[in-house]
């Protein structure tokens, strides 16, 4: 269910502000300061007469709009909405920036508190002293003129600290972080310190991969970050063969922030580029243009869906592959994947060859 939090007080250039149907008041928007509130005013009465002393004429819409929402709406329940089962709805400008700060004052209220999270090794508790976090998104390029990465950082339990060692656990080994970054929208700041449910964003080098943890010294492996499978399938290749290596080093780095799953071929080694939508193939082409000054072309490849597959079975699964072997790749992870020709082809494949099992994410 939608259930609306704010309700907006005209349009356009009469905009006179919103009504916060949570907290129960209004507030007015300043026309020469337009990203602050000029005046907030509770009224919990919707025939209070200063709601026409500040609105006027928009007074008795304001009135009809609200009981109208009352009626339709059932009243907001947060238990619903941690559950998942209501969303609440915020109205404002975004061209001036108003209402944003509203906004972000209710979900600070109705927000649950960071939950624990499942590793292989335990259940991990925000509670406790020593620090956990696991790497969710790495993002290339976000400054194009230092060509840096930022791989963002959910913190699990403990606190972050800056210039602190802490162990990278899929390399075994130590590192210090000596500018830890927030975001908020298009501004960043350095941080001295983040607490469980922070995302803190560090500096990568080519160090991160999605899924790694960061701890102060015990090997977790955080569960729940799977790849899952692509339904759109490319061939890509080089447009410009003095530009190999910008290439290749686009479709690394762009395959670590996840914006696309790359196959090898086992049989001839042809790059694949598989996607969840076709727009995605033009912002990869796009994104190693400008900013990789690497061109790349496409060719068509029909595959219904690839398939990471494991068996106990040795002597199946190498009749498996020798049967499959045009059809054979390995994902980045160098993990062998079925790149499935059709739903038929698929099915056979079961039917054929019972003790190896298909899954359709990379997390099994």
């Amino acid at each position: 269910d939608v259930i609306p939090l704010s309700w907006p007080i005209s349009n356009g250039p009469t905009f006179k502000g919103v009504y916060n149907l949570y907290e129960e008041k209004l507030d007015l928007f300043n026309a020469v300061d337009k990203q602050r509130v000029q005046e907030t005013t509770e009224i919990k009465d919707l025939n209070d007469p200063r709601m026409d002393q500040y609105l006027g004429d928009f007074a008795g819409k304001l009135r009809d709009d609200l009981a109208f929402i009352k009626e339709v709406f059932p009243p907001f329940d947060v238990k619903k909405y941690l559950a998942g089962q209501t969303a609440p709805v915020f109205f404002g400008s975004a061209l001036n920036n108003f209402g944003v700060r509203e906004l972000l004052d209710c979900f600070l209220d109705i927000a649950p508190p960071p939950r624990s999270f499942e590793a292989v090794e335990r259940i991990v508790v925000p509670s406790e002293k020593s620090f956990s976090g696991f790497v969710f998104k790495i993002h290339a390029n976000m400054d194009p003129n230092h060509r840096d990465r930022i791989a963002f950082v959910r913190v699990v339990s403990g606190c972050f600290m800056r210039n602190v060692n802490y162990h990278h656990v899929r390399q075994n080994r130590d590192m210090k972080f000596s500018s830890p970054t927030a975001f908020m929208a298009n501004k960043k700041s350095v941080i001295d310190e983040a607490w469980p449910g922070d995302v803190v964003g560090l500096h990568d080098t080519g160090n991160f991969k999605i899924g790694d943890t960061l701890t102060e010294g015990e090997k977790l492996h955080f569960k729940g970050i799977p790849s899952f499978s692509p339904e759109l399938f490319r061939y890509i290749e080089n447009a410009d063969p003095l530009k190999y290596k910008q290439l290749a080093t686009g479709i690394e780095q762009l395959m670590d922030e996840g914006v696309a799953q790359l196959f090898t071929l086992q049989s001839n080694g042809r790059k694949v580029i598989g996607t969840v939508g076709a727009l995605q193939f033009e912002v990869i082409q796009y994104r190693l243009l400008h900013e990789y000054g690497a061109s790349c072309r496409y060719e068509p490849l029909q595959v219904y869906k690839a398939c990471w597959f494991v068996s106990d079975n040795a002597r199946q699964l190498e009749d498996f592959k020798l049967r499959k072997s045009q059809y054979l790749a390995w994902d980045k992870e160098h993990r062998d994947v079925y790149l499935a020709e059709s739903a038929y082809a698929l099915e056979m494949a079961k039917e054929k060859f019972p003790d190896i099992r298909f899954y359709f994410t990379s997390e099994f």
